[in-house]
């Protein structure tokens, strides 16, 4: 199988819970990307598992610009830190 042909994989339908600003974000830059938000998310987590950035700076930038419309203010060192809000 040649590296160019699509790699066939068995995908689950999941109910994970994220901060809000972050899934809008992520729903942005997914749109924005022409790709399904599940597809974004695999590809962020695929890469991160190799220790590869999944974004080039121009998309870096266009995040930057997102989280600032949607008042995204975390950052990765918060990652430890979050609670949830209810209760």
């Amino acid at each position: 199988m040649s590296k160019d042909e699509p790699t066939a994989v068995e995908r689950v339908q999941t109910g994970i819970r994220l901060e809000k600003r972050l899934l809008k974000v992520l729903k942005a830059l997914a749109e924005y990307r022409d790709l399904t938000l599940g597809d974004l998310v695999e590809g962020i987590v695929l890469h991160s598992f190799e220790g590869k950035a999944p974004f080039e700076k121009t998309t870096l930038k266009h995040i930057a610009d997102l989280k600032r419309i949607y008042g995204l203010t975390l950052s990765a060192g918060d990652s430890h830190r979050l609670k949830d809000g209810r209760g």
